[in-house]
């Protein structure tokens, strides 16, 4: 692969940067998007459904550049992160760690892709996977130590931990979801998007 970004590459590398913002704040706009059970709500979110596909339709390289420009745009004060938020304060927030995992969620999916000849459902289920627990490996420590050293909140590992169970299954049907129909998808997107062709 050249290692030279094209100007198809940085335009859909942008497309993304967009798509992740749309996914940060669906609740926000539409309250609808909110799943509701018994402690509470889980606002549905497409981010970690949209880092992921990055690395999937572009690769380790480009996918987790978009990542970085994405979180770049917001930290400079563009309110694209969740819930229309900016700035660098948002990294030490309790999300700051799912944020900085959505570098590596792109590039460890697009690098399983990557590494197959001939993508398949079973390529992308296990590359979703990956960029799936990736996300919630890094999020939830973190999460856990801004409660307790930043927010000044005593909470224990566990329970953090469980509370992004709601979450994590909500992003796990979203994402395993896709990755059943992305052998298709990718195939007709393709045609339409001929330099995907090559990153699939």
């Amino acid at each position: 692969m050249n290692s030279k970004f094209r100007a198809i590459d940085l335009t859909l590398g942008a497309v993304f940067v967009v798509l992740m913002m749309i996914g940060a704040n669906l609740a926000t706009w539409f309250p609808a998007f909110k799943i509701t059970y018994a402690s509470g709500e889980v606002p549905i979110t497409l981010q970690t459904f949209f880092a992921i596909l990055a690395g999937l339709l572009l690769g380790k390289k480009l996918g987790s550049f978009s990542m970085l420009v994405y979180l770049a745009v917001g930290t400079a004060g563009v309110p694209v992160f969740a819930e229309m938020t900016s700035g660098a304060f948002q990294f030490v927030s309790p999300t700051g760690g799912f944020l900085i995992s959505f570098i590596f969620v792109a590039f460890i999916s697009g690098w399983i892709v990557e590494k197959s000849n001939q993508p398949n459902i079973g390529t992308y289920l296990v590359a979703t996977f990956a960029g799936l627990m990736t996300n919630y490996l890094i999020g939830t420590p973190i999460m856990y130590l801004s409660l307790n050293y930043v927010m000044e909140m005593t909470i224990s590992f566990k329970a953090s931990a469980l509370t992004m169970v709601p979450f994590f299954i909500k992003d796990f049907i979203i994402t395993m979801g896709m990755a059943v129909v992305l052998p298709q998808f990718v195939s007709r997107l393709s045609k339409a998007v001929p330099t995907l062709a090559s990153r699939s």
